[in-house]
């Protein structure tokens, strides 16, 4: 099996997660100069703004960098035209289906791999010939799926086979975890909340400090019943999203709570009113950090825990 890492060219192998209103052009290129993989988020994005975000990434970096398609972007069509015309070097993709956009991206020497939660799609998706898979199990802040990525993880390589690649998403923040990714079959890595807390990660102030105060049962998971589930930490917004949830309000009613939730917590720093989208890892999370000494520490945890493993 080939890692991450040598698949893509870059030092760890390590993607920086594609979180909307956060992953700029200035954050990826400081991800990609660290040696991971940085990640332009297209969520919240017009294609003119994408189109910036890239040139922007282009002038800080000459690593690789990608960008995350948010397919239900009004401008996607727009969008994936402009990654195919950049040559990004890698696309992932969520909510919705890249099918018609593959093509396009092949041809402009693109990588492509959708963020899944499912074994059948993802199947889908490697016949309509993605180059591997992000399987992004629950645990892991904003959209969420039902598996965790403990039991998703196993099952999507053994479904998709030896020769497609498949990186671990959801409840990944220290070397102990990247290892146990590896141990399933993982090449490597997606992380997105344990980044929340870097220097360079351009979320206010506010947010980090709910981040770095969080303890291991600080988030929840809200719109399950209207099958719009997002993991968010636990504030004034969340309880009474959950107390109008339980009574059976419907996806119009609730919607009245996350309207511009995210916008909240990203530039205002608003912590009771905005949507702190963040993963189970959040616990586990102490101080801030630059990117490159986060991604060094967790390069040399994982092979800690190698070491030590191998004494069993």
């Amino acid at each position: 099996m080939k890692f991450l890492n040598e698949i893509l060219g870059i030092k760890y192998p390590f993607i920086q997660g594609g979180m909307a209103n956060i992953a700029t052009g200035e954050f990826a290129a400081a991800c990609s100069n660290a040696g991971g993989l940085g990640i332009i988020a297209t969520g919240g994005m017009t294609a003119e703004s994408l189109e910036d975000n890239i040139k922007k990434a282009r002038k800080l970096t000459d690593k690789p960098f990608g960008v995350n398609m948010m397919l239900m972007n009004p401008e996607m069509d727009d969008m994936a035209e402009i990654v195919a015309r950049e040559h990004v070097e890698i696309v992932t993709t969520g909510a919705g289906n890249p099918a018609k956009y593959l093509a396009m991206w092949k041809d402009a020497g693109i990588k492509v791999f959708p963020v899944s939660g499912s074994c059948l799609i993802s199947a889908r998706l490697v016949k309509d010939g993605v180059d591997g898979i992000i399987a992004e199990g629950t645990e892991s802040g904003g959209h969420v799926g039902e598996m965790t990525t403990m039991t998703l993880v196993p099952q999507m390589v053994d479904a998709l086979g030896p020769d497609v690649p498949v990186i671990a998403a959801g409840g990944i923040a220290s070397g102990r975890q990247i290892a146990a990714a590896y141990a399933l079959g993982a090449c490597g890595v997606q992380m997105g909340t344990a980044l929340l807390v870097s220097e360079e990660c351009p979320i206010h102030e506010n947010y980090k400090n709910a981040v770095l105060k969080a303890k291991d049962n600080s988030t929840v998971v809200t719109g399950r019943s209207v099958n719009a589930p997002v993991r968010i930490i636990k504030n004034k917004m969340a309880r009474a999203y959950i107390k109008e949830e339980n009574a059976g309000a419907s996806q119009e009613e609730l919607e009245k709570f996350t309207l511009g939730s995210l916008r909240k917590a990203v530039f205002d720093g608003n912590t009771d009113e905005g949507s702190l989208m963040a993963g189970q890892v959040c616990g586990q999370l102490h101080k801030i950090e630059p990117v490159a000494d986060i991604f060094a520490r967790l390069s040399d945890e994982t092979r800690t825990t190698l070491d030590y493993l191998r004494t069993i």
